[in-house]
């Protein structure tokens, strides 16, 4: 079997806008590094490239190595993580340099996926949101595989693998052709618009990606459901929850549920943003990572309620970064309320997290169920989704 050639292009800005509050990178770089946002994406692309070099490891041992040439982007775009998961140099050519490696830019992403498609590319893993999606599909279409490793804050396309780990694995079943290719949605959300609350989204074209339905997390669903009546149950009953503690923070997701839950309320909550309510009353409005720490420091006592993407599953890692492994811990899982109609929870087989902390994933995971407040005193059991540390480390 002659090697797999594998390219890897990392967008070192993906994802950096999520933890302030700005819902995504695109022209909005500068500001987001002057509010104290730092890159995720090359972390997230390491995390992955250390998955695969451990799984490498364990198959040398069996003598069943994994035969794979690898492309990459020189600096942030890539050559660094490879550097920091070890992966031998021998098996790396670097194949596109930015000019400006401090700022790269979509045009950057676009060039090394040229460079990728002349090198006869079998596959293009890239690091990032959708905006990143779009870059890469424009370039290399439906003629070239591509893979997507979630670092960006919106990530409705079908491209996406579920967590940086699991695309070690996919790229094993790959390699090995255990997996076959499918075709999945490209997204294309107007970020302009996503950042005044204007939910505006659209097909941008039809990838070919290798799947497997356990490890990719699909594309968002759009649920447009008839069942008023049970959202404003939902909305009544956390109203009642507040109104029984009314010293409780209560932090609120994004999303058209928690809007139900503001329109009870009779705040002006925002449809995108991370809303904060004490007393029934708005006290802040889409506030970032570090005005929520804050705000947990003077209020220890708090409550964050969510709404799982549709379809997706992920309640946690997807369009609320703001909400950081830090935020979640002086919470606390136990003061996390998910909340959803029967209808979403019927297309939503698992729900998921990706809060970039695998070890607070896994106590997440671990629980293997949650509940799930689906009306008024109503709750149901819904599995939350894990791939165990064995299935990405079989020989």
């Amino acid at each position: 079997m002659s090697n797999k050639r594998i390219a890897v292009v990392v967008n070192p800005i993906a994802g950096m806008g999520g933890r302030v509050g700005l819902k995504g990178t695109d022209g909005v770089v500068q500001e987001a590094i002057s509010k104290g946002a730092e890159p995720v994406a090359p972390g997230r692309a390491m995390v992955a490239l250390n998955a695969f070099a451990q799984m490498s490891k364990v198959r040398a041992r069996y003598k069943n190595p994994i035969k794979v040439e690898w492309l990459t982007c020189k600096g942030p775009m890539g050559e660094d993580s490879f550097k920091k998961a070890k992966i031998p140099k021998k098996d790396i050519t670097i194949v596109y340099a930015a000019k400006d490696p401090k700022h790269t830019t979509a045009e950057d992403t676009r060039n090394a996926c040229k460079a990728f498609v002349k090198e006869k590319a079998d596959l293009v893993v890239f690091v990032g949101g959708d905006g990143t999606a779009r870059d890469v599909y424009s370039v290399v279409g439906s003629d070239v595989l591509m893979l997507g490793i979630p670092s960006g804050v919106k990530m409705h396309s079908g491209v996406f693998c579920v967590n940086p780990e699991v695309a070690a694995r996919i790229l094993e079943m790959f390699i090995d052709g255990e997996i076959s290719p499918t075709q999945v949605e490209v997204m294309d959300l107007d970020e302009e618009r996503y950042r005044h609350g204007e939910w505006n989204i659209k097909i941008f074209g039809y990838a070919r990606s290798p799947y497997e339905p356990s490890y990719i997390q699909g594309g968002k669903e759009i649920i447009r459901e008839h069942e008023d009546d049970v959202l404003e149950d939902i909305a009544w009953y956390i109203s009642e929850l507040m109104k029984d503690e009314p010293l409780t923070m209560w932090i609120l997701g994004a999303g058209g549920t928690l809007l139900a839950i503001g329109k009870e309320l009779k705040i002006d909550k925002s449809l995108l943003g991370i809303d904060i309510v004490i007393n029934k009353q708005l006290v802040a409005k889409d506030v970032n990572e570090t005005r929520l720490l804050e705000l947990l420091k003077e209020h220890p006592k708090a409550k964050l309620v969510l709404s799982p993407i549709g379809a997706q599953g992920f309640f946690l890692g997807r369009g609320n970064l703001q909400l950081s492994p830090k935020v979640i811990r002086m919470i606390g899982m136990e003061n996390i309320l998910v909340v959803s109609t029967p209808a979403k929870l019927n297309r939503t087989p698992v729900l998921r997290v990706d809060t970039g902390d695998p070890t607070l994933d896994k106590e997440f995971t671990d629980r293997k169920h949650l509940f799930v407040i689906a009306g008024d005193h109503f709750k149901v059991l819904h599995p939350i989704g894990s791939v165990s540390q064995a299935e990405t480390e079989q020989p």
